[in-house]
């Protein structure tokens, strides 16, 4: 038997009931453990023929300060394999604990660049896309539209000034120009309401596109339609790169939907598809090689000789340098998909999905 253990933190405040209901784009509105244990339903008869069983344990603990004796348990308990579940500031932690237990990690919600630079441990899978992925999704519409002044407006929050800064290396990569940036703040002094005024912030009008990099989401909610002049809003609001969308409405996208949502009763979001599409890597991997260590585990799916089907349309594998599940990105709003990046003619000597993100070249990971 398989065990999976599902880490999360009791008092996560992604998931505080007044954020969750207000369904920020790209931001999770629910715990991954129903998507985790979707992919092991799905995956029933795979498991069956293999003679495998999986058995999947919900690990919370019960606020941050206890996230570290309740990792030292699972290692205690040789769980060999961690979901990850948890926000940004703790995941460095969590697959630092992961390594020393000799535990294969997947981070199912972390976006963080630095998680991909700094953790490159053959342990360490990342499902979920990260910042420069997001990021060069976006550049690449723009830069197939031909549309390339771009006004950028940055929270004061750090958490938007890693987004910014994933922004300006995209824009640098496809020959994107940045007409100014501009700093908002959100705040109750009336004496600085101007620095949340959309008709002030995007009043020069030069630009043929708004980014907008708000970690939060307020500010960006109210941005689509309130700037000075007619022009299109992208980033954390507006037109956003996501990993899913609940209306993908191609390649098995409309029934991976509908079969979350029956049990989920709500919609999926990118973190609950790279929960589900992390633990099918696995499945596939296991029924594979039901005997493999951890190691060897990670070891094939870093090779790229287990590829999985995500729904997306392409076969998709992860990378051998730094863990990261190659993936199209959808480029959506509210209602819909408007485009998927790779974008068509966007070449790569290996792999189109690599225009995605750190390549093998640009990243301090090496190869195992």
């Amino acid at each position: 038997m398989q065990q999976m253990a599902v880490v999360s933190v009791a008092d996560d405040a992604r998931y505080a009931p007044r954020r969750a209901e207000k369904r920020w784009p790209g931001q999770s509105t629910g715990r991954l453990l129903t998507a985790a244990r979707l992919a092991v339903e799905d995956a029933q008869v795979e498991l069956q023929e293999a003679g495998l069983q999986v058995k999947l344990r919900e690990v919370q603990a019960d606020n941050e300060a206890h996230l570290e004796s309740t990792l030292a348990q699972l290692k205690k308990e040789q769980v060999a394999y961690w979901l990850l579940d948890l926000p940004d500031a703790l995941m460095p932690q969590a697959l630092a604990a992961a390594q020393k237990a000799g535990a294969l990690a997947i981070n199912a919600s972390s976006p963080l660049d630095a998680l991909r630079t700094q953790h490159c441990s053959a342990l360490v899978l990342h499902a979920y896309p990260s910042q420069s992925m997001l990021a060069d999704a976006l550049a690449q519409y723009l830069a197939a539209k031909s549309w390339r002044q771009v006004l950028v407006l940055q929270g004061v929050q750090p958490a938007d000034a890693l987004l910014a800064q994933a922004w300006q290396r995209a824009s640098k990569r496809y020959g994107l120009k940045t007409t100014d940036t501009k700093t908002f703040k959100l705040s109750g002094d009336p004496r600085e309401r101007d620095a949340a005024n959309p008709k002030l912030l995007t009043a020069e009008r030069s630009h043929e596109v708004v980014a907008v990099w708000d970690a939060d989401g307020e500010f960006a909610r109210g941005l689509p339609y309130a700037t000075q002049w007619p022009r299109p809003v992208l980033g954390s609001n507006g037109l956003t790169a996501l990993a899913w969308h609940p209306q993908w409405e191609r390649y098995g996208g409309p029934q991976l939907n509908r079969r979350f949502t029956k049990l989920a009763q709500r919609p999926m979001t990118g973190q609950d598809w790279a929960a589900w599409v992390g633990v099918k890597s696995l499945v596939t991997a296991w029924v594979a090689e039901p005997k493999a260590t951890p190691e060897r585990i990670g070891a094939q799916l870093r090779a790229g000789q287990v590829q999985v089907d995500g729904f997306k349309g392409l076969p998709l594998s992860y990378r051998a340098w730094d863990g990261q599940l190659r993936q199209p990105v959808l480029l959506g709003h509210a209602d819909g998909v408007v485009q998927t990046a790779p974008m068509e003619g966007v070449l790569h000597p290996v792999n189109t999905l690599d225009t995605l993100g750190v390549d093998e070249k640009e990243s301090p990971c090496k190869k195992p």
